[in-house]
Parts: structure tokens; sequence; C-alpha cells
């Protein structure tokens, strides 16, 4: 899969993120790095322990990476997740479908990354 349709397959805005980047090459190296970020990882562990304060930091990373990588489907659960964590002590009711929609949009984005023409 070439870096264009990854980010066609994982809804993603590839102009724009080659605007800055400039190359392929540039592009899959930093999404790579994606794959092996722990913010992930650190939200589900946030939200099993009941850690408001690390789910909201979690997501907010994964927030600025997205935007920076112009991953946009993701960036947008992401950005959903965070404003309803904002400011919050504990998890709400409404929390479930947006963490539903980021492991979504994790999975789909990580699967189409490791599928990189390498």
């Amino acid at each position: 899969m070439t870096v264009q349709q990854c980010y066609e397959a994982f809804g993603g805005n590839y102009q724009d993120v080659i605007s800055r980047l400039r190359t392929d090459e540039r592009v899959a190296r930093f999404l790579l790095k994606v794959v092996d970020d722990g913010s992930y990882k650190l939200l589900c562990e946030s939200v099993e322990a009941g850690n408001v304060e690390d789910a909201f930091r979690a997501a907010h990373t994964l927030k600025g990476v997205c935007m920076n990588l112009s991953i946009t489907r993701f960036a947008e659960s992401a950005t959903a997740l965070t404003e309803a964590l904002r400011g919050k002590t504990e998890f709400g009711d409404g929390l479930q479908p947006l963490l539903q929609r980021v492991k979504e949009d994790y999975d789909l984005t990580v699967k189409c990354i490791l599928q990189l023409d390498k």
C-alpha cells in the first residue's frame, strides 16, 4: 500500500500532510511512529483504572499526533474524547461510545500503516 492509499483507507488528508512533510518516505517514517507510540495503551489503561487525568492526557496526545499527521478521521474521534474528558474528575455515562470510536479509528489507522510498502 502506498502512503497516499494508506491515507485514503484510514480517512486522512494526504495532500495536507505531503504539503508539510514533502516526501512519502518522511510521512511513512512518522506514521510508523504512531504504531509504537504508547498513548493509546495509556488511554486504555487509564480508563480501566478510572484515572481521568491520565486518560485526558493520552487522548489529548493522540489528538495532537493525528492532527499533525493529518489523520483526519482519528483526529476527530480523539478530539471528541479529549473534549468529553476536559475538566472532568470522573468518567461520565457518554464516554463509552466515544471510546469505542477512538478504538475503531486507532485499529483502522494502525492496520493501514502496517500495510505500507516497505
